[in-house]
């Protein structure tokens, strides 16, 4: 404050010295200054210690205790470096002790220049420590904690790693190329795809040079670099993927895919040789018989359909073929017999067709169907189907023995018959049916009276399915005479249809749809049990006679059925008479042989109906003894005619040479009788002998004749 004069004066204001000015300024500028370097050194990112010349400590910051998590009230300014480290050990930071931490860090604090190392602490943490040494001696040293960084370090060197061993391990091939279109990754893959060196697609490479050098390398086809570079930048722009296949001149096949990414694209490449090949293979079944290689049912209506179409569709015959006799073969010979002859009929019917438009598929089974184009008219189908007979009807020879099989046909024509796929299809199959039921071998045109036909063979179908569970079927027995001695010595038995609807349904009208069907089968046990049964209470020796279907033969269980019948009946075994077909025993099926052979061994007689109706060779006689011929009726009817009755003594003569009994069927006159007689016919069965009748009524007649024969 300002002091008064001594003299009374003015008052003068008090001055102070000009060094203590001088003074208290530096001092307030260096209070600033260490104001700001204090708050320098506490808002570091980084933990700060300085230490003097002694190893003790001058100062440190916040971020020094937190990484280190001393006790700031242990850690004050004067403390030695040493007592630092063990309070760090004593709180369990360090991972060593105060000693071995002191010699691990006086070599870094020695030096005459700064130093940097890192150091683990015990929770796992990594600190990154700096020392710099200072002009009056001590030092100072910065703490980093880096293991955030560590790790993300390690996670992209494990990522590195990772993608390194991916690409490596790739089954594709890879190329990844930056925004200037510059390869910039490539893996071993690509190169050992396309049988290249890392030397011929060094990194760097532009997509343009890459496909060039494909080139002229011999590896690709011919291929247009400037379109395949156009659709490349043309993906790029619009931000999608781009895939197409390339050809290797050594026949593989390349899958390449093009995807854009961020700061470029990346293009893989997959050998999809066999995938291709499985996929074709997948597409020719579909649409390809796996037996015969013929176009199947779905090719077949997918063709057909585009034929029809078509606004300038022309003319075209639908042929539906289906073979005669196969079933037999196929049941005799077994089924890889029947496979190859299936085979072979479709390369006979390719071989048939004149145009390479035509088209021939397999349906299924013995089923198949043609297209046949460039129609101009009836004459042109009638030719071909002619053709397709004469070619079916020539004996398949396989493994030295001969099969015979032919073909029927049904044709329907487009536009005439039908104007769509379905209706084609069916006009044809029913015009088929037609042929088969007129005696197969042969072909015929669809008529709209064809319809009619099919509608009454289907409800046929539905009866004679519905006919055995209600019980409409019933035996008759027509008696067998001896004709030496006028004896009756057996009788057949013959089954009937009597139908609520149809009445009384013929055999030759029923059985062979029955067979069709597959109800014979049941049918035919139930005939046989039933004949069985009647002939239990004739008289002892009278032989009772069962017609037998090849069908009934060939079911796997046909010798149970036989002998279950005896047992059930209690008739001998040498009393019942099977008889069969020729066709049965010209098949040669070593399974039917041996089922005849096993129920002749039983005592079993075995009769061969129809004879003289086969188209085969009597070899068949010496493979198989039977017990009985019997004469087809045709035969008998036609005695007056020379070269009939010729046949009919050759036959008795036959049997005699080979000692089997001969039956004469159809017997209706007593000339036949004598005939028959004079040539030494063993038995005789027709209306003269006696008509078809009840079991009760033959069972009076066969027992007055026994009588009879008895007492006369």
């Amino acid at each position: 404050m300002p002091v008064a004069d001594a003299k009374g004066g003015s008052a003068v204001p008090d001055r102070e010295p000009e060094g203590m000015d001088r003074s208290r300024h530096m001092e307030d500028e260096l209070r600033e200054r260490n104001e700001r370097f204090s708050a320098a050194v506490e808002n570091m990112s980084h933990g700060l210690c300085m230490f003097d010349a002694d190893e003790r400590m001058i100062i440190c910051n916040g971020n020094y205790i937190n990484i280190f998590c001393l006790d700031p009230k242990v850690i004050r300014p004067g403390i030695p470096f040493l007592d630092i480290l063990r309070h760090s050990v004593d709180i369990g930071i360090a991972s060593e002790s105060a000693e071995q931490l002191y010699a691990i860090r006086k070599p870094y604090i020695d030096q005459a220049k700064p130093s940097t190392y890192e150091e683990t602490l015990s929770d796992g943490r990594i600190i990154n420590i700096s020392h710099r040494p200072l002009a009056l001696g001590g030092w100072v040293s910065i703490y980093e904690d880096i293991t955030e960084q560590r790790r993300a370090e390690q996670e992209l060197k494990e990522q590195h790693r990772r993608f390194d061993a991916a690409l490596a391990n790739m089954s594709q091939g890879l190329l990844m190329y930056d925004a200037d279109g510059k390869m910039i990754v490539r893996n071993g893959r690509f190169l050992e795809l396309y049988k290249v060196t890392a030397a011929d697609f060094p990194l760097g490479t532009t997509h343009r040079d890459a496909l060039e050098r494909l080139l002229e390398l011999g590896i690709y086809t011919k291929i247009d670099v400037d379109s395949e570079v156009a659709k490349t930048e043309a993906c790029l722009v619009a931000g999608k993927m781009h895939s197409a296949y390339r050809h290797l001149t050594d026949g593989r096949t390349i899958l390449v895919t093009r995807q854009p990414m961020s700061g470029g694209w990346v293009a893989t490449f997959d050998d999809v040789t066999e995938r291709r090949r499985t996929e074709e293979r997948m597409t020719h079944l579909a649409h390809h018989d796996t037996l015969t290689g013929l176009p199947n049912r779905q090719m077949f209506r997918e063709r057909l359909d585009l034929a029809l179409e078509d606004p300038a569709a022309t003319p075209l015959a639908i042929f539906s073929l289906d073979l005669d006799r196969f079933k037999a073969i196929n049941d005799s010979w077994g089924h890889p017999a029947g496979d190859w002859l299936l085979k072979t009929v479709a390369d006979r019917l390719q071989r048939c067709l004149r145009s390479e438009t035509d088209v021939v598929a397999r349906f299924g089974g013995d089923e198949f169907v043609i297209i046949q184009f460039n129609f101009k008219g009836i004459a042109d189908a009638e030719k071909l189907a002619k053709r397709i007979v004469e070619t079916i009807a020539k004996p398949f020879r396989d493994k030295s023995r001969d099969m015979h099989v032919g073909i029927s046909m049904g044709i329907a024509v487009f536009p005439d018959d039908g104007s769509d796929a379905d209706t084609l299809l069916k006009n044809a199959d029913t015009a088929l049916y037609r042929a088969k039921s007129e005696g197969r071998n042969l072909y015929r045109f669809f008529e709209p009276g064809m319809d009619a036909m099919v509608r009454a063979r289907r409800a046929l179908e539905t009866d004679l399915e519905a006919a055995l569970p209600r019980q409409e079927f019933d035996l008759d027995f027509q008696p067998i005479m001896n004709i030496a001695s006028g004896e009756i010595v057996g009788a057949e038995a013959l089954m009937r249809w009597h139908s609520p609807e149809r009445g009384t349904v013929a055999p030759d009208k029923f059985i062979p749809v029955a067979e069709e069907i597959g109800l014979i089968v049941p049918l035919g046990e139930w005939a046989l049990r039933k004949a069985c049964t009647a002939a239990a209470g004739w008289p002892a020796g009278l032989r009772i006679a069962v017609n037998v279907s090849a069908v009934q033969l060939k079911s796997g269980g046909f010798a149970r059925s036989v002998i279950s019948a005896l047992a059930f009946s209690g008739v001998p075994a040498d009393r019942l008479e099977l008889e069969i077909t020729e066709t049965v025993l010209m098949d040669e099926s070593e399974a039917v042989l041996r089922t005849l052979r096993q129920l002749r061994g039983l005592g079993i007689r075995i009769a061969l109906d129809d004879f003289g109706t086969g188209y085969s060779s009597l070899g068949y006689l010496r493979r198989f003894p039977v017990d009985k011929i019997k004469i087809d009726r045709s035969f008998i009817h036609d005695l007056g005619n020379r070269d009939t009755a010729a046949i009919v003594r050759t036959v008795i003569g036959l049997g005699a040479e080979l000692g089997i009994t001969v039956t004469a069927e159809g017997v209706e006159t007593e000339a036949q009788l004598d005939m028959l007689r004079g040539n030494g016919c063993n038995e005789a069965q027709g209306y003269l002998i006696g008509v078809p009748s009840k079991a009760a009524d033959i069972q009076r007649l066969l027992e007055s004749r026994s009588v009879h024969s008895q007492t006369g």
